[in-house]
Protein backbone atom coordinates (compact mmCIF):
# COMPACT_ATOMS: atom_id res chain seq x y z
CA UNK A 1 0.00 0.00 0.00
CA UNK A 2 1.75 3.46 -0.70
CA UNK A 3 1.35 6.63 1.22
CA UNK A 4 -0.88 8.94 0.01
CA UNK A 5 1.79 11.18 -0.06
CA UNK A 6 3.89 8.85 -2.29
CA UNK A 7 1.36 7.51 -4.16
CA UNK A 8 4.05 5.23 -6.74
CA UNK A 9 6.29 4.10 -3.94
CA UNK A 10 9.52 5.30 -6.66
CA UNK A 11 10.90 8.24 -4.39
CA UNK A 12 11.15 6.47 -1.33
CA UNK A 13 12.60 3.02 -3.45
CA UNK A 14 15.18 5.79 -4.66
CA UNK A 15 15.56 7.61 -1.50
CA UNK A 16 16.69 3.82 -0.13
CA UNK A 17 19.06 2.65 -2.63
CA UNK A 18 20.95 6.28 -2.40
CA UNK A 19 21.21 5.40 1.80
CA UNK A 20 22.36 2.19 0.98
CA UNK A 21 24.99 2.69 -1.57
CA UNK A 22 25.86 6.18 0.45
CA UNK A 23 25.97 3.64 4.05
CA UNK A 24 28.09 1.37 2.00
CA UNK A 25 30.52 3.47 0.50
CA UNK A 26 34.15 2.47 1.09
CA UNK A 27 34.85 6.62 1.61
CA UNK A 28 32.09 6.72 3.78
CA UNK A 29 33.20 3.96 5.97
CA UNK A 30 36.93 4.79 5.95
CA UNK A 31 36.28 8.94 6.95
CA UNK A 32 34.03 8.00 9.63
CA UNK A 33 37.24 5.53 10.82
CA UNK A 34 39.70 8.16 10.81
CA UNK A 35 37.58 11.00 11.96
CA UNK A 36 37.03 13.13 8.87
CA UNK A 37 34.24 14.95 8.82
CA UNK A 38 33.38 13.98 5.18
CA UNK A 39 34.39 11.44 2.76
CA UNK A 40 35.77 14.64 0.68
CA UNK A 41 39.35 14.23 2.81
CA UNK A 42 40.38 11.56 0.25
CA UNK A 43 39.99 14.00 -2.63
CA UNK A 44 41.98 16.15 -1.43
CA UNK A 45 44.49 13.55 0.18
CA UNK A 46 44.67 11.89 -3.47
CA UNK A 47 45.22 15.40 -5.31
CA UNK A 48 48.02 16.42 -2.46
CA UNK A 49 50.11 12.88 -3.03
CA UNK A 50 49.56 12.93 -7.22
CA UNK A 51 50.59 16.72 -7.32
CA UNK A 52 53.11 17.20 -4.47
CA UNK A 53 50.64 19.79 -2.88
CA UNK A 54 51.73 19.60 0.63
CA UNK A 55 54.90 20.99 2.38
CA UNK A 56 54.95 21.40 6.26
CA UNK A 57 54.70 24.79 7.34
CA UNK A 58 52.56 26.58 4.57
CA UNK A 59 50.15 29.27 4.35
CA UNK A 60 46.97 28.14 3.03
CA UNK A 61 43.57 29.43 2.21
CA UNK A 62 40.79 26.39 2.30
CA UNK A 63 37.77 28.10 0.27
CA UNK A 64 34.33 26.29 0.97
CA UNK A 65 35.77 24.58 3.91
CA UNK A 66 32.57 23.44 5.44
CA UNK A 67 32.12 20.54 7.60
CA UNK A 68 35.86 20.77 8.07
CA UNK A 69 37.13 17.61 6.14
CA UNK A 70 39.74 19.72 4.08
CA UNK A 71 40.72 21.78 7.13
CA UNK A 72 41.35 18.57 9.09
CA UNK A 73 43.40 17.07 6.26
CA UNK A 74 45.52 20.80 5.93
CA UNK A 75 45.94 20.31 9.57
CA UNK A 76 47.24 17.31 9.81
CA UNK A 77 49.74 16.92 6.97
CA UNK A 78 51.36 20.43 7.33
CA UNK A 79 52.08 20.66 10.88
CA UNK A 80 51.48 22.94 13.63
CA UNK A 81 53.75 26.05 12.11
CA UNK A 82 51.30 26.28 9.39
CA UNK A 83 49.17 28.84 9.04
CA UNK A 84 45.50 27.69 7.55
CA UNK A 85 42.80 29.83 6.66
CA UNK A 86 39.11 28.19 6.19
CA UNK A 87 35.93 30.49 5.15
CA UNK A 88 32.37 29.38 4.41
CA UNK A 89 29.47 30.82 4.10
CA UNK A 90 27.96 27.80 6.38
CA UNK A 91 29.12 27.25 9.74
CA UNK A 92 31.82 24.93 10.69
CA UNK A 93 32.37 23.27 13.70
CA UNK A 94 36.23 24.51 14.85
CA UNK A 95 39.04 22.34 13.65
CA UNK A 96 42.60 22.84 16.32
CA UNK A 97 44.93 25.27 14.41
CA UNK A 98 42.70 26.73 11.99
CA UNK A 99 41.22 29.90 11.49
CA UNK A 100 37.65 30.01 10.38
CA UNK A 101 35.28 32.67 8.76
CA UNK A 102 31.69 32.48 8.16
CA UNK A 103 31.68 34.90 4.94
CA UNK A 104 29.92 34.70 1.87
CA UNK A 105 33.14 34.69 -0.44
CA UNK A 106 31.20 36.33 -3.35
CA UNK A 107 30.47 39.15 -1.63
CA UNK A 108 32.10 42.27 -0.39
CA UNK A 109 32.54 41.28 3.25
CA UNK A 110 34.22 38.03 2.52
CA UNK A 111 36.67 39.19 0.90
CA UNK A 112 37.51 41.90 3.30
CA UNK A 113 37.27 39.46 6.45
CA UNK A 114 39.74 37.04 4.31
CA UNK A 115 42.28 39.99 3.85
CA UNK A 116 42.21 41.12 7.43
CA UNK A 117 42.99 37.36 8.36
CA UNK A 118 45.80 37.12 6.15
CA UNK A 119 47.18 40.80 7.11
CA UNK A 120 49.27 40.77 4.18
CA UNK A 121 50.87 37.57 3.96
CA UNK A 122 50.84 35.89 0.85
CA UNK A 123 49.85 32.17 0.52
CA UNK A 124 51.37 29.10 -1.25
CA UNK A 125 47.82 27.31 -1.49
CA UNK A 126 44.83 27.74 -2.39
CA UNK A 127 42.15 24.76 -2.35
CA UNK A 128 38.67 25.47 -3.00
CA UNK A 129 36.25 23.24 -2.62
CA UNK A 130 33.65 25.98 -3.49
CA UNK A 131 30.41 24.72 -5.15
CA UNK A 132 26.86 26.51 -5.96
CA UNK A 133 22.91 25.76 -4.54
CA UNK A 134 21.72 23.61 -7.09
CA UNK A 135 18.49 25.27 -8.69
CA UNK A 136 18.20 22.16 -10.59
CA UNK A 137 18.61 23.63 -14.12
CA UNK A 138 21.92 22.24 -15.13
CA UNK A 139 22.72 25.64 -17.29
CA UNK A 140 22.42 27.78 -14.48
CA UNK A 141 23.80 25.09 -12.04
CA UNK A 142 27.17 25.31 -14.09
CA UNK A 143 27.04 28.95 -14.90
CA UNK A 144 27.06 29.42 -10.82
CA UNK A 145 29.98 27.07 -11.07
CA UNK A 146 32.04 28.47 -12.82
CA UNK A 147 31.86 32.25 -11.85
CA UNK A 148 32.71 30.48 -8.44
CA UNK A 149 35.72 29.11 -9.86
CA UNK A 150 36.64 32.32 -11.57
CA UNK A 151 36.38 33.99 -8.11
CA UNK A 152 39.19 31.25 -6.81
CA UNK A 153 41.51 32.00 -9.36
CA UNK A 154 41.00 35.77 -9.35
CA UNK A 155 42.08 35.39 -5.53
CA UNK A 156 44.74 33.39 -6.23
CA UNK A 157 46.15 35.34 -8.57
CA UNK A 158 46.36 38.49 -5.91
CA UNK A 159 47.42 36.31 -2.74
CA UNK A 160 49.46 33.27 -4.46
CA UNK A 161 53.13 33.53 -3.32
CA UNK A 162 54.96 33.08 -7.17
CA UNK A 163 55.04 29.59 -7.98
CA UNK A 164 52.18 28.78 -5.08
CA UNK A 165 49.19 26.19 -6.31
CA UNK A 166 45.38 26.20 -6.30
CA UNK A 167 43.20 23.32 -6.40
CA UNK A 168 39.68 24.27 -7.76
CA UNK A 169 37.02 22.37 -7.91
CA UNK A 170 34.98 22.00 -11.47
CA UNK A 171 32.24 20.31 -13.16
CA UNK A 172 32.60 19.49 -16.81
CA UNK A 173 30.02 21.06 -19.12
CA UNK A 174 29.24 24.69 -20.96
CA UNK A 175 32.30 26.98 -19.72
CA UNK A 176 34.83 24.30 -18.66
CA UNK A 177 37.17 24.45 -21.50
CA UNK A 178 37.28 28.67 -20.96
CA UNK A 179 37.65 28.18 -17.06
CA UNK A 180 40.60 25.61 -17.97
CA UNK A 181 41.88 28.24 -20.58
CA UNK A 182 41.97 31.28 -17.76
CA UNK A 183 43.71 28.72 -15.63
CA UNK A 184 46.29 28.22 -18.21
CA UNK A 185 47.47 31.77 -18.35
CA UNK A 186 48.15 32.31 -14.68
CA UNK A 187 49.92 28.91 -13.85
CA UNK A 188 52.74 26.75 -15.19
CA UNK A 189 51.02 23.91 -15.77
CA UNK A 190 46.94 22.78 -15.07
CA UNK A 191 45.83 19.54 -14.57
CA UNK A 192 42.46 17.92 -14.73
CA UNK A 193 41.92 15.48 -12.15
CA UNK A 194 39.26 12.98 -11.26
CA UNK A 195 39.75 11.21 -7.64
CA UNK A 196 38.91 8.37 -7.02
CA UNK A 197 36.86 9.23 -4.33
CA UNK A 198 34.26 11.68 -6.45
CA UNK A 199 31.31 9.51 -7.15
CA UNK A 200 31.43 7.79 -11.07
CA UNK A 201 28.25 9.54 -12.06
CA UNK A 202 29.19 13.00 -10.92
CA UNK A 203 30.76 15.65 -13.35
CA UNK A 204 32.75 17.07 -10.74
CA UNK A 205 36.43 17.39 -11.21
CA UNK A 206 39.11 19.26 -10.08
CA UNK A 207 41.60 21.29 -11.85
CA UNK A 208 45.29 21.69 -10.29
CA UNK A 209 47.04 24.59 -11.46
CA UNK A 210 51.14 24.07 -10.49
CA UNK A 211 53.13 26.80 -10.37
CA UNK A 212 51.57 30.59 -10.33
CA UNK A 213 53.17 33.26 -12.52
CA UNK A 214 53.02 36.15 -11.30
CA UNK A 215 51.93 38.77 -13.63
Amino acid sequence: MTSPLNPSGKKHRVDKAWMRAHTNDHYVTEAKRLGYRSRAAFKLIELAEKDRLFRPGMTVVDLGSAPGSWSQVLRERLGPSARIVALDSLPMDPVRGVQFIQADFREEEGMVALTEALSGRKVDLVVSDLAPNLSGVASADQARSVYLGELAVDFSTHWLQPGGDLVVKAFQGEGFSEFQRTMQGHFDKVYVRKPKASRDKSREVFLVGKGHVAV
